[in-house]
């Protein structure tokens, strides 16, 4: 896609950033002039990005990777991707220690990391904060339970902020896609892949590099208008 976004000078940190929708977020910021942290669990060796190994689950860990970031300059834009979808089983089969990794990753890490950055901006006087939820998280599916309470938790989090920080000039957006092709997705397996494809009323999965172009117009002047919203990216699959 050749469109282009007004980034130059801009400090972001994405996590997740080594491979799937955190990468391709990344890449777009970075080629579009934006300096960008790539935090990540696992190594990343994204070029052009400052890589940091960052377990978002690690209060330590995160706040300490947060005051690197700050020292190195502006924080202007925080993009919360790092997530763990788990398996796909009802949640009476659901082993206990999954289901807690799952809430722990994907809501409390998002919650930890914003908190470590939120002072940042505030004392900038603005900021972007564009959290991914997922279509999960807004309607509910069966089979991913799990997942779905901690991306709904995500989302209530993103509006409830966002009332709190708009006289700061941080604005707080939810990003929830419907299935992605990225590994997490594959990793269910094929039949369950293929009954995402037919529920999509486009018939396919959507590309990382489409969440990571709405991520960046999220971050420009353009969206200056958008807070406490959320962005679903389902190929026609969100009923509301």
């Amino acid at each position: 896609m050749p469109n282009a976004y007004d980034l130059a000078g801009k400090h972001a940190i994405v996590t997740g950033a080594a491979k799937g929708i955190g990468r391709a977020v990344a890449e777009l910021l970075l080629a579009n002039g934006c300096r960008v942290a790539a935090w990540d669990a696992s190594p990343c060796d994204l070029a052009g990005a400052a890589p940091a190994q960052v377990d978002i689950t690690d209060p330590a860990g995160v706040a300490a990777a947060a005051e690197r970031a700050a020292a190195a300059g502006r924080i202007d834009i925080l993009v919360n991707v790092a997530g763990y979808l788990g398996r796909s089983t009802t949640f009476a089969q659901h082993p206990a220690g999954d289901w807690r990794r799952i809430v722990e990753v994907n809501l409390l890490g998002t919650m930890q990391v914003t908190q470590s950055v939120l002072p940042v901006m505030v004392r900038q006087g603005g900021g972007r904060i564009i959290n991914f939820g997922s279509l999960a998280g807004k309607e509910g599916v069966a089979g991913i339970t799990a997942y779905s309470g901690a991306s709904g938790g995500v989302i209530a989090f993103t509006k409830a902020l966002s009332r709190e920080v708009a006289q700061h000039g941080v604005l707080v957006n939810c990003v929830a896609p419907g299935p992605c092709d990225t590994d997490m997705i594959r990793n269910l397996g094929p039949d369950v892949v293929a009954k995402m494809v037919s529920d999509c009323p486009l018939g396919r999965l959507g590309e990382a590099q489409e969440a990571a172009h709405l991520v960046a117009w999220l971050c420009t002047d353009a969206s200056r208008f958008n807070t406490g919203a959320v962005f679903d990216l389902s190929g026609g699959r969100a009923r509301y």
